[in-house]
């Protein structure tokens, strides 16, 4: 049985840390050497990431093409292991090119910090005197960050929220190209004691939200039925409609279009688990429903519109630290933490479109397996051009299972193929 009790495991170089967790699972010689050679050349970066590191995942960066945002073509580094991701971009992207694309718009990059007081008497009278007091905490945030205050950015305003028994303070700012969690919490942290003199109370929590209601982007995009057709507009309608009435229904559509956003936060090196919490809290405001409506033009055309919170950034973090983050930025020509909210938000609701699509028309299985076929192919040892061959054999048998996988790659030799 393993041991997890690994001390000291902190404090040793990657390659012992390995040896000793090789150790302690009983991994195989392959296994030890496939970590080894996985974590070659990124692993010194891992080092300065993470903690405990022993090697490195690798996951395949795809771009998505033929994607117009705001007037501007975009290609869309997307780090996914799903490869129906990115192809449903690149096809939903293109049924909506000729048409102008997707148009955005977006908020300041404004993010929030709570601040929990605890064991006050008068909440009322307690929220009073912060308000009497904002240009002083407003002194004392900006006092944190004189650099991001030089670029225009910095402390906005401070609301006072009456939660019995608490009274939350939420400090919101404006973090201009990052994505500014380090930012708000210093200061959150900075004014406790202060807070804690004007109201008399104790400071419990203070930490950024991650509902990042104040830093919303919404993009729209019109499919012409001449492209899609009149009947996809309509299944498109009545599947986005199921989503409106059934929240069970509207958590897959929304992983649908998270899937999209995530991959492009993954490559440029942002927060996807920030990413998830503040799109589903937002959409659970009110009553869980799914963060794109969708609707027929007067000419009978799709317009699909999606609205969510998108607390990205392009300084600080991994996004600065790994260099495949930068590539991914330098490709997709994101030069302010604006401009790849607005491309995600675009991708999100492409992505959203193509699943509807498919989810109306032949069903998803038909080309998510069609793709799949070669991850199965994979886990059963085939290689090389064996991979497709089995793959497109699989999807010829209608039976896309690793054991079916299998027995065609044992079959391949004798019947020479």
């Amino acid at each position: 049985m393993t041991n997890s009790r690994l001390p000291g495991l902190h404090n040793l170089p990657r390659a012992e840390r390995l040896t000793r967790v090789a150790q302690a699972a009983g991994l195989d010689a392959a296994a030890r050497a496939h970590l080894e050679a996985a974590a070659a050349h990124d692993g010194e970066i891992a080092d300065h990431l993470s903690e405990n590191v022993i090697s490195v995942m690798a996951v395949p960066l795809g771009v998505a093409t033929n994607l117009r945002v705001d007037g501007q073509d975009v290609l869309v580094p997307m780090a996914t292991e799903e490869s129906s991701v990115v192809a449903a971009v690149c096809n939903g992207a293109r049924a909506c090119r000729d048409a102008g694309g997707v148009v955005t718009e977006a908020d300041p990059p404004r993010m929030i910090a709570q601040v929990q007081v605890t064991g006050l008497e008068d909440l009322s009278a307690a929220r009073d005197a912060v308000l009497a007091r904002r240009d002083e905490i407003a002194a004392r945030c900006n006092a944190c960050d004189p650099v991001l205050v030089r670029l225009g950015g910095g402390f906005r305003d401070v609301e006072a929220r009456i939660v019995p028994p608490f009274l939350v303070l939420h400090l919101i700012v404006d973090v201009r190209d990052a994505m500014g969690a380090n930012t708000v919490n210093t200061m959150a942290e900075r004014i406790a004691p202060f807070v804690e003199e004007i109201t008399g109370g104790r400071v419990g929590l203070r930490i950024l939200s991650n509902l990042a209601d104040r830093r919303l982007v919404r993009a729209r995009a019109v499919w012409p039925a001449e492209v899609i057709g009149a009947d996809v507009v309509d299944g498109i309608l009545s599947a986005w409609a199921f989503a409106a009435a059934d929240p069970y229904r509207a958590a897959t559509h929304n992983k649908g279009i998270m899937n999209g956003i995530d991959a492009v936060g993954l490559a440029t090196g942002n927060d996807t688990r920030a990413l998830e919490a503040g799109a589903h809290a937002f959409a659970a405001q009110g009553g869980y429903g799914p963060l794109s409506s969708y609707e027929k033009t007067p000419q009978g055309d799709l317009l699909g519109r999606i609205e969510l919170p998108m607390p990205v950034g392009i300084v600080g973090g991994a996004t600065r630290a790994h260099p495949t983050a930068q590539a991914a930025l330098k490709i997709m020509g994101a030069t302010t933490a604006d401009r790849l909210a607005r491309v995600m938000a675009a991708v999100g609701l492409v992505q959203n479109f193509s699943a509807l699509r498919a989810l109306a028309t032949e069903g998803i299985q038909r080309g998510h397996m069609g793709l799949h076929a070669r991850n199965v192919a994979i886990a059963a040892g085939a290689t090389g051009a064996q991979i497709d061959r089995i793959a497109r054999a699989m999807v010829e048998r209608g039976e896309i299972r690793e054991n079916v996988a299998r027995t065609l790659l044992d079959e391949m030799p004798r019947k020479g193929r």
